[in-house]
């Protein structure tokens, strides 16, 4: 009975230290708008669509960025559902790999249809992913077409602040999928124990702290010196 009260107990706690974690970066972007380099990417992608929209000599520049952009979410939807389908393969064969697996689990559940519930959870998160680069894609492919319309035949409806609504909001479907994947890692060490999805989680949010916050300009010159050192 103590195995599966341990799993649970650490998937809870993974979640809420996440939970948390996202919490703590709403609390700082209350006090500084640009404390998180998704914050500036907005505010950046907003004052991108003005420039482009407001000079239609940028209309090749502004299809080239979108088209990246597009390229990067699609390649990402395409992973997505490879891990998907990797993830059913398991499904299928849990008699033969959950012993092998369970190996190093000293403190989880050695029980088949607890194994079987982490693969859905597993599943169910590679589905959000391949959901929200789905949308982000859908979303990048309106802006391109709303982006390149002539002045002279602009609708009301297509200015560029609704156009930078769209554009942000793909951002924002590329950054949920992104999100997805990094819990995705958790998720897959929890397959070989809880206590190996705990550490996980602990290392993960060590590492979106260093990568959520905006440069500032001591990190730029620590990386200046560094590189003159070199």
């Amino acid at each position: 009975m103590i195995g599966p009260i341990n799993d649970i107990v650490s998937f809870c706690a993974s979640a809420a230290l996440l939970a948390g974690y996202h919490i703590y970066l709403r609390v700082k972007l209350r006090r500084n708008p640009h404390y998180t380099i998704q914050a500036v990417n907005h505010a950046a992608r907003s004052a991108w669509v003005k420039g482009i929209m407001g000079d239609e000599s940028k209309g090749i520049l502004g299809v080239q960025t979108l088209r990246n952009s597009t390229m990067a979410a699609t390649f990402l939807a395409s992973t997505a559902v490879l891990l998907i389908i990797g993830t059913l393969t398991l499904s299928e064969q849990t008699d033969k790999l959950v012993n092998t697996w369970h190996s190093l689990n000293v403190l989880g559940s050695l029980h088949p249809g607890l194994w079987t519930a982490k693969l859905l959870f597993l599943l169910s998160d590679l589905f959000l992913a391949f959901l929200s680069f789905a949308m982000s894609v859908r979303l990048y492919n309106h802006v391109g077409y709303q982006l390149n319309v002539p002045l002279r035949d602009r609708s009301p409806s297509v200015n560029p602040k609704s156009v930078a609504v769209h554009l942000n909001r793909a951002g924002y479907y590329y950054s949920l999928g992104m999100r997805a994947y990094y819990f995705a890692v958790p998720l897959v060490f929890w397959l070989f124990g809880p206590h190996f999805m705990a550490a996980a989680t602990l290392v993960l949010i060590a590492v979106l702290y260093h990568v959520d916050r905006a440069p500032k300009e001591k990190d730029e010159s620590d990386v200046t010196t560094l590189s003159d050192g070199l």
